[in-house]
């Protein structure tokens, strides 16, 4: 059946050819009326002329006023059809154009309609009626490919059997009882369509539609959602299994889904019991500033803390929009975020930062200069020693230069080696950046430093560059061999024999000494024997096999701490041997071996002489003893005797007589005053003189001392002036030892002065010591008298009278150390002599002099 369709009339013709139909029935219509009003008084007025003729009545029925009337009514009658004529003419010509706009909607719908059902590339079957034959519209090419079976209603002509019945069923319930219906049915060149039947306005229609591609783009879709259910699926056990916390929130920011990390890490029985709790785990603060992020659409990406089973932890947190509607009244839309645990990491990565800075600082105490470069040649390290050794600016180097502006630049100050081809000198250096290789270079330097280069490429790209100046490393070296070759020639000129011995207790060096000392041959010696095996070869010299057995010890023995040794070995041939062994810092022994055998005949012979002179010593020491105690007992008779005399009870004395009692006193009382100085000389000797401490006065003591003398400055005619100076005070010492001292010195000055000149004692308080001062106006003191003016029985009278022993200062001086203080004698020829005696003022601390006699004898 082929597809018919009725060809459109024009809408203003259409209007038109309606306006005059209905003209023409209006026209026939009033000229019917005006026929049959003429026709009925045609007919009447001849019936009622006849009449009224054959009557004799008519002129009276109707009189001359009825005819005009019934003329005028009919005038008036033909003047109002032309009036309702005219203005039906009018009423249409509206109601025309009315239509013709109405027609003009309709064919502008009509055409949209036509090619919607063009573009729809489908069928429609239209039954108007129980009888009429279907109108078919569209393409019959989706029915078949062969045209000879394009047949709408032939259904088994393009469907497959059950598709065909089905379908005829289908229509004929359409068609009987109105019954919408819609099926998927297949054709047999297999495509898909889609038939779908339904009654409008009282008529049937079908429409059938090609979804193959439809068909075959749903088929792909489910595919697709059941990969993408699949994906989702193992996606969320992938989370789920994940030790990092996951979740969903709707629009209103409330759980929807999380994993099994992220129950644990709230402490819920399980995800669901934290969804219906929706236990948060991350703190308001990061909510907050996620869901602002998500209200303009931006993922959050944020580091915040959170706790964990009770530990405060910290994540690297992603909050991103989900991609769903925005809820009703919700300000932000659903999300999907997860949390990763970054404690131990941020640990780890400040555990590394603070091992950088302390390499940094570190590399920054080495004496080696280290600067890294990154694999774009750009500098990221130096460190201070670099900065020095080529005195660059700190600010130019925080810019990263380059390595090649480096190299220019060190170029430009001469502080790199002078190159012939500068260019690919640096060529060649660069390379390294390209090597896995480390180099090592020696740059000698325009100032005449040597630098020992290590080019070293990093495993991350790169290269650490390492300048050790060695400048004075080699220095060292030139002298250290140096040394080594006169150690070597001063080792075989020694007389010493010298021996080392290694860590293992083996011979590496020695000198023609030591093998002479020990007769031994020096090829026996010259592949490092073993101790023991040089022991055996020294045997036959040994007087004690011990004294080699302790060498061994100290060199080959283990021992907790490696000490010296020193030991003196007395051989079978009569030769001494002064044996001493150090330890070396290598780990090392060196044993020395000298002859000592003159040494030891000598000492024994100064030992027994000293032992002589030692006896002596003491034997003079009792002497004095002795004959003082004997002689002081007599003298002290003698004294009091004379002092017996000189009373006038016993019985008068001539003149004469009194003065030779005098000198004898004087006598008496001069080697009484000798006695004692010389026991006090042997007390100290012994060391038996013992001090008697006490608080003395200074001033007071001062005064004593010059009372005592009084006599002698008057027979010398001098003058004596004792001057204390304000705040001395008292002070600890031996008061009677303190006098003798002042008067020993006073005696002394007055015995060296000329009459008329005057004699000074003066103290003053110096800090923490006492000051006394004895000055005169005598001859002075020649320079090499004044370094042996201490010295016992010495006397140098210098040309003046004064006679002594020479015990005087010496006593002082001796008083003076047990006093834990010092003298000291400031002399000039012609201008006199001040001795100084400083003590200290606190408690002093008591000394011992040695007497002379034993610094003389070796005592």
């Amino acid at each position: 059946m082929q597809a018919r369709r009725r060809k459109p009339q024009n809408a203003r013709t259409y209007a038109r050819t309606q306006f005059a139909s209905r003209g023409r029935r209006l026209a026939r219509l009033v000229a019917g009326a005006a026929g049959f009003l003429l026709a009925s008084f045609g007919v009447l007025l001849p019936a009622a002329a006849e009449g009224a003729f054959d009557s004799g009545a008519f002129q009276r029925a109707v009189p001359a006023a009825a005819e005009s009337a019934l003329v005028i009514g009919l005038i008036l009658f033909a003047g109002a059809a032309a009036f309702a004529t005219v203005a039906a003419h009018r009423r249409w010509a509206g109601r025309e154009a009315d239509l013709t706009g109405e027609a003009a909607r309709l064919r502008a719908r009509l055409d949209r309609a036509e090619l919607l059902l063009a573009a729809s590339a489908g069928i429609i079957v239209v039954w108007r009626g129980a009888d009429d034959q279907p109108e078919v519209e569209g393409d019959l090419a989706l029915l078949a490919e062969d045209p000879q079976r394009r047949l709408p209603l032939a259904f088994g002509s393009w469907l497959v059997a059950a598709s065909a019945q089905e379908l005829g069923v289908r229509v004929a319930d359409l068609r009987a009882r109105g019954a919408a219906f819609r099926a998927a049915v297949a054709t047999l060149d297999g495509r898909h369509l889609d038939v779908e039947g339904r009654p409008l306005d009282g008529v049937a229609v079908m429409r059938i539609r090609d979804v193959s591609a439809e068909r075959m783009e749903a088929i792909r879709l489910q595919e697709l959602e059941a990969r993408a259910k699949g994906e989702l699926k193992a996606l969320w056990a992938m989370l789920d299994a994940s030790p990092n916390p996951a979740w969903l929130r709707d629009g209103e920011g409330r759980l929807t889904l999380v994993n099994s990390a992220y129950a644990r890490a709230v402490e819920a029985a399980d995800p669901d019991e934290a969804v219906a709790r929706n236990v948060e785990l991350l703190e308001k603060p990061a909510r907050e500033a996620s869901r602002e992020a998500r209200a303009t659409g931006a993922v959050w990406r944020g580091r915040a803390p959170a706790v964990v089973v009770g530990e405060r932890r910290l994540f690297d947190v992603i909050d991103a929009p989900s991609g769903e509607a925005v809820a009703a009244g919700s300000a932000a839309p659903a999300s999907v975020g997860m949390a990763s645990d970054v404690t131990e990491l941020q640990g780890a990565r400040d555990a590394l930062e603070r091992e950088k800075q302390a390499h940094a600082r570190t590399l920054d105490q080495l004496s080696t200069a280290v600067v890294i470069f990154d694999h774009s040649k750009r500098l990221v390290f130096h460190n201070a020693a670099y900065r020095q050794l080529w005195g660059l600016d700190q600010a130019w180097l925080d810019e990263k230069p380059t390595d090649s502006e480096i190299l220019d630049r060190l170029r430009a100050a001469r502080l790199i080696p002078e190159q012939t081809d500068f260019r690919v000198w640096k060529e060649g250096l660069l390379a390294a950046y390209q090597s896995i290789e480390t180099e090592e270079q020696a740059w000698y330097l325009p100032d005449e430093r040597t630098l020992r280069i290590v080019i070293n490429p990093n495993p991350q790209g790169g290269v650490t560059y390492l300048y050790d100046d060695v400048t004075e490393r080699f220095r060292l070296e030139s002298q250290f061999n140096a040394a080594i070759r006169v150690q070597s020639e001063t080792l075989d000129t020694l007389k010493e024999g010298v021996a080392v011995f290694g860590s293992d207790g083996r011979l590496k060096l020695f000198n023609p000494a030591f093998a002479e000392l020990w007769s031994l041959d020096p090829d026996q010696l010259g592949d490092q024997p073993h101790i023991d095996r040089v022991a055996e070869l020294c045997a036959p010299l040994f007087m004690q096999e011990g004294d080699w057995n302790e060498l061994r010890a100290v060199v080959a023995g283990l021992q907790d701490q490696r000490l010296g040794y020193e030991n003196r070995l007395a051989r079978r041939d009569g030769a001494v041997l002064d044996c001493a062994a150090a330890p070396l810092p290598d780990g090392a022994t060196l044993i020395t071996f000298i002859d000592a055998t003159a040494g030891v005949n000598v000492e024994r012979a100064l030992t027994e002489r000293n032992q002589a002179l030692i006896e002596a010593e003491r034997l003079r020491n009792d002497f004095v003893h002795h004959v003082s105690y004997e002689l002081r007992s007599p003298l002290t008779n003698i004294i009091g005797f004379i002092q017996l005399l000189g009373d006038p009870s016993v019985g008068p004395l001539n003149p004469r007589q009194l003065e030779y009692a005098g000198y004898v006193t004087k006598s008496s009382s001069a080697l009484l005053a000798i006695i004692n100085d010389i026991l006090d000389l042997a007390s100290i000797d012994a060391d038996a003189m013992e001090l008697s401490l006490e608080e003395i006065d200074v001033a007071e003591t001062m005064r004593a001392a010059a009372e005592g003398l009084e006599d002698r400055v008057a027979e010398a005619g001098l003058t004596l002036s004792v001057i204390p100076m304000q705040d001395l005070g008292f002070f600890i010492a031996d008061g009677k030892r303190i006098r003798q001292i002042l008067m020993n010195l006073l005696s002394n000055a007055i015995g060296f002065s000329a009459p008329g000149s005057a004699i000074g004692l003066a103290a003053l308080r110096r800090g923490e010591e006492i000051v006394f001062k004895v000055s005169d106006q005598g001859r002075g003191i020649p320079r090499e008298v004044v370094d042996h003016i201490f010295d016992r029985f010495k006397t140098h009278t210098s040309g003046s009278r004064h006679r002594g022993v020479g015990l005087g200062l010496s006593i002082a001086r001796s008083f003076v150390e047990l006093h834990g203080g010092r003298i000291l004698i400031d002399s000039a020829l012609g201008e006199g002599t001040t001795v100084t005696c400083i003590f200290p003022a606190k408690s002093p601390k008591v000394g011992k002099v040695e007497s002379q006699g034993r610094e003389r004898n070796g005592g």
